[in-house]
């Protein structure tokens, strides 16, 4: 045990120490805020970024003259040529579109030198209908205007009934943290267990290894070596968390302060006061409000519960693959030669992160569902994507010691494998000589 210790601390400090860790540990929630920031201003101001189209419209129907308004991405303007002729002058007339709409309202088209962008088809499409729409109800002598009201949308509250009694449901939040969790074990699984699998083929390659094993098992080698790496991704997700939430927490209070100042300036403005006057109170009301909303959501979430069940998912699923990785690592000699085993590695977590996008997160009891997070390749992220919506304990207890057999499976069968692995040289693996080095005895 003492060997393991010293292994996995060489492992976790040589890891810790590089600059390359404490770049990332530091630039990815930057790059990350930074990212949704950019995002965000750009899905806001995309409309005075893109250049205006502007399109020219031939209605012989006469149903649209004058009815379709122009907006921050599209200009309209209405011709007094004859189809033929704009059609004919459309790439010498400075117009992006034509729009013909013919007499029968039948077989309308759009004209461009370049291809429309869905984006536009459909902006022009919507207005079309929507205006083709009401004419059709005012000829048939209907009020648009208590048929809007009528199709007013109705808002949903939902709320869960409990032995303690009714509280918000929540769905968002929980929506929210389901993806968030998988995203991350997903992530993790394959970034630390690739970096296993370096970790191995780099001292295999150099001959290290084989001054190591002089003193130690194989099996404590690799199990050190998982386990210091395993503490080293934990280690930069606490460090992550810690980062990302007191970024979050600066940004919201930047920009509580920026919209409340704008909104007082308005109302002041409105009201014939000064903004000073009304800014203590009005800041005072958001925040209040603020604060509200994110403790409401927050008891709702059983944080405790929700961490335990991320670190167990996420230690024990990267326990399982990162042996895996190594016994990979122990049978290459270069990282070239471990894509004919990555597929069948890597299959089970695409495939269980694409499922759980479409299918889980909106079934999450589902039987399909349960079996995912039964089985030990892919719980860590079909059961994180349940959590949140609320699991039976007995499911829960039967997916925690299921993922601790498979994971002590898993580490039996790939140990056997890198005992012989880690000392071949030259020579190709494949699956059936990993079959013959399991099968060697001791």
């Amino acid at each position: 045990m003492n060997k393991i210790w010293l292994i996995i601390q060489r492992e976790y400090i040589s890891r810790v120490k590089k600059k390359s860790f404490l770049v990332m540990t530091f630039l990815v929630p930057v790059l990350s805020m930074g990212m949704m920031a950019l995002i965000i201003y750009l899905v806001a101001k995309q409309d005075d970024l893109c250049d205006k189209k502007k399109v020219e419209v031939v209605d012989e129907s006469g149903m649209f003259r004058n009815k379709l308004k122009s907006s921050g991405s599209i200009e309209y303007s209405y011709s007094a040529d004859n189809y033929a002729t704009a059609k004919a002058g459309l790439l010498k007339s400075g117009y992006d579109y034509l729009l013909y709409v013919p007499g029968s309202i039948t077989g309308v088209q759009l004209f461009s030198e370049k291809k429309a962008s869905a984006l536009t088809i459909q902006n022009i499409q919507s207005a079309l209908s929507d205006i083709a729409q009401s004419q059709r109800l005012v000829s048939a002598g209907i009020d648009t205007a208590v048929l809007a009201k009528a199709q007013r949308p109705i808002t949903l509250d939902a709320k869960q009934i409990t032995e303690s009694g009714e509280k918000d449901a929540q769905t968002y939040v929980a929506y929210a943290i389901g993806f968030i969790s998988a995203f991350l074990i997903y992530m993790s699984l394959f970034i630390y267990g690739a970096q296993v699998m370096r970790g191995v083929i780099e001292e295999k390659v150099s001959r290290i290894v084989e001054v190591i094993i002089s003193s130690v098992k194989p099996f404590q080698l690799m199990l050190g070596k998982i386990i210091g790496i395993g503490l080293v991704g934990l280690t930069q997700f606490v460090l992550w968390i810690a980062l990302s939430l007191a970024l979050s927490t600066v940004a919201g209070t930047v920009m509580m302060s920026k919209s409340t100042g704008n909104i007082t300036e308005q109302v002041a403005k409105s009201q014939g006061v000064s903004s000073a006057q009304l800014s203590q109170a009005s800041a005072t009301q958001v925040q209040e409000n603020g604060t509200a909303k994110i403790m409401k959501s927050i008891e709702s979430i059983p944080v405790a519960y929700t961490i335990f069940c991320f670190l167990f998912y996420f230690l024990t699923g990267y326990m399982l693959y990162s042996a895996i990785f190594a016994m990979v690592g122990s049978a290459v000699d270069n990282e070239t030669e471990t894509q004919q085993f990555m597929l069948p590695i890597t299959l089970p977590l695409v495939f269980t992160f694409i499922i759980s996008m479409n299918f889980i997160i909106n079934n999450p009891d589902s039987s399909l569902s349960i079996w995912l997070s039964m089985i030990p390749f892919t719980s860590p992220i079909a059961m994180m994507i349940r959590i949140p919506f609320g699991v039976p304990a007995w499911q829960l207890a039967i997916s925690m010691m299921l993922m601790i057999l498979g994971f002590l499976f898993t580490t039996w069968v790939a140990a056997r494998v890198y005992r012989v692995g880690i000392l071949m040289y030259g020579k190709k693996a494949s699956y059936r000589e990993l079959a013959k080095w399991f099968m060697y005895k001791e």
